[in-house]
């Protein structure tokens, strides 16, 4: 299952999963949530009714997923590295702060008293990275004059091209594709702050898998830009390989992001 589209486009999600079903020589299907990045803390999820087996997501959910005692998923040791200079292969990205082409802005400390657009609530590229900035400054939401829900960094993306909001934050992924697809909007949108790098979203397992099948979906992705060509349909996206990770890849970013819940009294 994945809760990354349409951000990152469904056809490279379909294209990891016919990998993992032609390694496996196992039936595979793929489901997509586009609502949110990841099921919300204290919710219902697909991995606990037993609904989904491997889930793409974002990282807030992951951390709030590992909380109960018996958490309903574990860390797929396997990540994606795409493409990227700043951090050449290591599975990381970035949060990209965008504005119109014609903003004066050139910092976030000049978007004060504006308007910012997040995709959704369980974001880290697009939602808390913003609040973690904004608490370091000893701010809160109250900083911008209005803010909006817009649903997807593609729709956020919209919402500041056509005046609807001031800024975004971007998944630096996303928006890479998204130029790529749509070259004319580097005339229309532009990046006035980058942070990061932060962890790649993790890939996620349902806890108590076999382990056998633990080890096979491992295989199958870590096999992907090493033992087996990167299939056309993900190099497109500029996907590189997978590459081993640990919980370590991530303690860190948990950390701050129950620092900034705390801070921001928003944990629930």
């Amino acid at each position: 299952m994945s809760y990354l589209s349409p951000g990152i486009p469904r056809a490279f999600f379909e294209a990891v999963v016919e990998h993992v079903r032609q390694a496996l020589g196992q039936r595979a299907s793929l489901s997509v949530e586009t609502r949110v990045s990841g099921p919300m803390r204290g919710t219902d999820d697909p991995f606990s009714r037993g609904e989904a087996d491997v889930g793409f997501m974002c990282a807030p959910s992951f951390f709030w997923l590992r909380e109960p005692e018996d958490p309903p998923v574990e860390l797929l040791p396997a990540a994606p590295v795409f493409r990227d200079g700043r951090a050449p292969g290591e599975p990381v990205y970035f949060s990209e702060l965008v504005v119109r082409r014609e903003d004066p802005a050139r910092s976030l400390l000049d978007l004060r008293g504006r308007s910012w657009a997040y995709n959704d609530p369980c974001s880290l590229s697009g939602y808390y990275n913003l609040l973690k900035k904004l608490a370091e400054l000893g701010e809160d939401v109250g900083f911008f004059s209005r803010t909006y829900c817009s649903g997807s960094h593609l729709r956020s993306m919209e919402m500041v091209v056509r005046g609807e909001v001031d800024a975004a934050i971007i998944d630096s992924n996303v928006l890479r594709i998204k130029l790529r697809s749509t070259p004319d909007l580097r005339e229309r949108l532009r990046v006035i702050e980058t942070w990061g790098p932060f962890p790649i979203q993790p890939v996620v397992l349902r806890s108590n898998l076999h382990p056998n099948l633990v080890e096979g979906l491992r295989a199958a992705l870590l096999a992907i830009g090493e033992d087996s060509p990167v299939a056309p349909a993900l190099a497109d996206f500029g996907l590189e390989r997978f590459v081993p990770v640990t919980y370590e890849h991530y303690a860190a970013e948990s950390d701050v992001l129950r620092r900034c819940e705390g801070a921001l009294g928003i944990r629930s």
